[in-house]
């Protein structure tokens, strides 16, 4: 796989993902805590599948992790200060930014993320899509299971699942 897929990957991903957490005229989704620790739940199902359990809650129909997403990776993050984290947001968030697609506006006393007009549509594309529509209905699933504040995410992940938290920093997950 190219660098660029890879960074296209990210892309998408994160579009999807705020699609649900941050629609044009919305507040945005707040902090880049939220979207860090959403984005873990996002890629690592079988963290995820653990924290719905103890939701007494389930997957999407369609959408339920397959026995191999449950034991791969599906790309690394680091063990950072506040929980796991990728060191791509930022140039990832920057694009999206210089392309149009997103915008920032100011949350509750931090920088809020939403979805710009033609991002929205470009997310909504990709979520229709046989590529895309399972992490479509996963993020729906997080918006309406998962959404909290960024610190209440970091202190769920910190209690439920302490294998991704007690790594050292810099560690892979």
């Amino acid at each position: 796989m190219r660098a660029d897929d890879i960074t296209d990957y990210h892309l998408a991903r994160l579009l999807i993902l705020l699609s649900y957490f941050g629609r044009p005229g919305s507040n945005g989704l707040d902090g880049l805590t939220k979207l860090a620790k959403l984005d873990f739940l996002l890629r690592y199902p079988s963290f995820t599948d653990r924290l719905l359990v103890g939701r007494n809650a389930s997957w999407p129909l369609g959408c339920e992790p397959s026995s191999d997403e449950l034991e791969a990776v599906e790309s690394r993050m680091i063990r950072y200060k506040y929980g796991p984290w990728d060191n791509r947001y930022y140039p990832l968030l920057g694009k999206l930014v210089g392309c149009g697609l997103v915008e920032t506006v100011t949350g509750r006393g931090r920088i809020a993320i939403r979805l710009t007009g033609p991002g929205a549509e470009i997310a909504d594309s990709l979520a229709r899509s046989d590529e895309w529509y399972v992490y479509a209905g996963r993020s729906e699933m997080l918006s309406k299971r998962f959404n909290l504040t960024g610190n209440k995410l970091k202190t769920m992940i910190y209690e439920s699942l302490p294998e991704a938290v007690d790594l050292p920093y810099w560690g892979e997950i």
